[in-house]
């Protein structure tokens, strides 16, 4: 979708809810359906002149500071909250991404716990949410007891994961590939910025791959391990994301038989 076409569209967006929100103080006499604009703005703490630009859908950067205070003003759900900011281009400063907390949603978690096979949850920074006893079991240093829940962390700097990945250093610049495909939605994350910080001092091939700037989208397809005890194994790899928690990943590993092409 073009820039200018993402405007009209949230100004359109605006002006809608504008419309339909109720005002604060109802008279009988009253023409203009819901708030008018100048009400808005001082619901949102903002210009009637900066609201009516927004509306038009002229070429000025809103902040999410604005839209926030606008969300907030229009009472908006979280699902046309999102909606917003999508259309803004913009990070919402109170959305999830925000969140520090790796609880997985029940969408996955349930899902998780149903499967007979590997399957776990991995959150914004790919730090496991959930797992069942298959995925401990297979990833040994990773899942089962008493070890760090981070992705990168295991993938990168535990020797268990050179042993389960045969083809451990192209793995591994793969897996950051495509973790800095979420990362263009957590700017100024200060989680984030902790982890690549820590990450790039504890592991040389990460600071090396994170400076090359690979991005790759998270695919399916065969992926093959070399378990300490169960020997060579072989799955197809599936990702999917909740509807109501996009920033989390579940991640299902089935049994397959051919080993990679």
């Amino acid at each position: 979708m073009e820039p200018n076409e993402k405007r009209m569209l949230l100004g359109r967006f605006i002006r809608s809810h504008r419309e339909r929100t109720a005002p604060d103080v109802a008279t009988p006499r009253r023409r203009t359906p819901g708030l008018r604009r100048e009400e808005l703005a001082a619901r949102a703490g903002i210009g009637v002149t900066w609201c009516a630009w927004i509306e038009q859908g002229r070429e000025i950067s809103v902040s999410a500071h604005t839209l926030a205070r606008l969300a907030r003003a229009l009472a908006l759900t979280p699902a046309e909250r999102a909606y917003l900011f999508e259309l803004a281009d913009r990070r919402d400063p109170d959305g999830p991404a925000r969140e520090t907390t790796s609880e997985a949603p029940e969408a996955i978690s349930a899902l998780v716990a149903a499967l007979p096979y590997p399957a776990y949850g991995l959150d914004r920074l790919w730090n496991a949410c959930c797992w069942n006893a298959s995925a401990a079991q297979l990833f040994t240093g990773w899942l089962d007891a008493g070890n760090q829940r981070n992705l990168l962390r295991f993938v990168f700097t535990a020797p268990a994961a050179r042993c389960l990945l045969p083809d451990w250093q192209e793995r591994a610049q793969r897996i950051l590939a495509e973790f800095r495909v979420d990362c263009a939605r957590m700017a100024q994350d200060a989680a984030l910025n902790d982890l690549v910080r820590q990450l790039s001092e504890e592991s040389e091939l990460f600071a090396q791959a994170w400076d090359a700037q690979s991005v790759m989208a998270r695919e399916g397809g065969t992926r093959r391990f070399t378990h300490p005890t169960d020997g060579d194994l072989n799955f197809i790899q599936h990702t999917l994301n909740p509807a109501e928690r996009p920033d989390h990943k579940l991640v299902i590993l089935v049994p397959c038989d051919d080993p990679p092409t």
